[in-house]
């Protein structure tokens, strides 16, 4: 269905995303998205996170992160 290229190109793009609009370095973004099953949400649900915009989807990952027990929102 998708490349695992293009789920990669993509998940890096949006860390990296993320991390701009909390102020973290892609390392820091990517560790809280990890611990707090961000990448997980995005690996699971490709099919539709990826035809959103990366700011709409920074906010909704950003939300369930929290709802996790992420401290970021």
């Amino acid at each position: 269905m998708y490349s695992n290229a293009d789920k990669i190109e993509w998940t890096l793009i949006f860390v990296y995303e993320f991390g701009q609009k909390y102020g973290l370095t892609a390392k820091q973004a990517f560790n809280y998205l990890s611990r707090y099953q961000g990448i997980d949400f995005i690996d699971r649900h490709y099919d539709y996170v990826h035809t959103q915009s990366f700011q709409s989807m920074v906010a909704d990952i950003s939300e369930y992160c929290h709802r996790k027990g992420g401290g970021l929102i």
